[in-house]
């Protein structure tokens, strides 16, 4: 109405309606676009880990989230490798002994990384390359509810894992899951568990992982969570890519019962070793979320897997602050 009123000649009038049906258009485009950022708010792929290790999933099962995303996507589950991670027997991480995050209260999540590596070129689990296991565990915990039906109750402990195994070879299969023990259980096993020795074990759900390279071993980081009358989650994340299960907590109950955490690489089950070359250095930091900024207690002479590595330890140090954690050296 305002330009027929001033009589401008028809061109003007149609160059005026062209220009605000762009701005009209940018506008639309800009409002559609803008939401799709805003609601990650990542800067970085360092943020974008962080923030998705603490995205809680929809539900159980099995799910993926690609950066920037902080939306977790469901997918398919897959079977876990067919092979037992068991529990320690006396063995070592190398020629000396793995150290463990403790603290004095409960642990609500736990991250296990990598944030510094030298001199490794190759690595090998039962003679195959690039094959190996990275494992945070908890400490054995009582747990009455899963242990009521054992022969003897009193004996019987539970152990938790979570895990991501790193199939080698050339069409090896990789994945994280969690897998459930039952120390000192008994000789006979609930139905559906597997026997091993006096113990008994059964995995999650497993999601699939693409085969990693080597060298990207510092871009993996494993986290663990577990949330009372909710789910624990095995978290697996790359560079730009996460990977996670969501399982029931009630399989053994640890939230409220998690006070230390061992992580490493190791090998991939079934008591193997990873073997790094020669010159490997390895920073290994272990970061928990339990309510505190005290530093966790480095724990030493322990080990709660049976799977090892060739590579020596350290010296280990706890830090405090808003994300507390312990962090180690371990070489070759």
């Amino acid at each position: 109405m305002l330009f027929e009123s001033t009589g401008l000649p028809k061109i003007r009038r149609a160059a005026a309606a062209y220009l605000s049906t762009l701005l009209g258009l940018f506008a639309a485009g800009a409002a559609q676009a803008a939401p799709a950022w805003n609601t990650t708010a990542i800067q970085s792929h360092a943020d974008w880990r962080a923030a998705i290790s603490r995205a809680a999933l929809p539900g159980e099962g099995c799910f993926t989230a690609e950066y920037p995303d902080t939306a977790w996507t469901q997918v398919a589950c897959t079977a876990p490798p067919d092979r037992a991670f068991e529990p320690a027997q006396g063995q070592a991480v190398g020629f000396g002994e793995d150290y463990a995050a403790t603290v004095g209260n409960s642990i609500s999540s736990a991250t296990g990384s990598f944030p510094a590596i030298s001199g490794l070129t190759s690595e090998k689990s039962a003679g195959v390359s690039n094959q190996y296991s990275l494992q945070l565990n908890v400490p054995y915990f009582s747990s009455p509810a899963a242990c009521q039906s054992s022969p003897y109750p009193p004996g019987c402990s539970a152990w938790q894992q979570f895990v991501f195994s790193q199939g080698g070879g050339k069409n090896g299969a990789s994945s994280a899951f969690m897998v459930y023990w039952l120390i000192n259980y008994g000789p006979y096993c609930p139905s559906g568990w597997s026997q091993a020795a006096l113990n008994c074990w059964i995995d999650s759900s497993a999601v699939a992982v693409p085969q990693q390279k080597l060298s990207a071993l510092g871009d993996l980081q494993l986290s663990g969570a577990a949330i009372s009358g909710g789910n624990d989650t095995v978290t697996l994340t790359t560079s730009k890519k996460a990977y996670a299960v969501g399982a029931s907590d009630s399989a053994l109950a640890l939230a409220g019962s998690w006070r230390g955490t061992e992580f490493n690489v190791v090998g991939d089950g079934a008591g193997t070793q990873a073997n790094f070359n020669e010159g490997t250095n390895i920073t290994v930091n272990i970061q928990l979320t339990n309510g505190s900024k005290t530093a966790p207690v480095c724990r030493t002479n322990t080990i709660f897997t049976y799977e090892t590595n060739n590579l020596d330890l350290g010296a280990c140090k706890g830090k405090s602050g808003k994300n507390p954690a312990i962090t180690f050296t371990e070489s070759n």
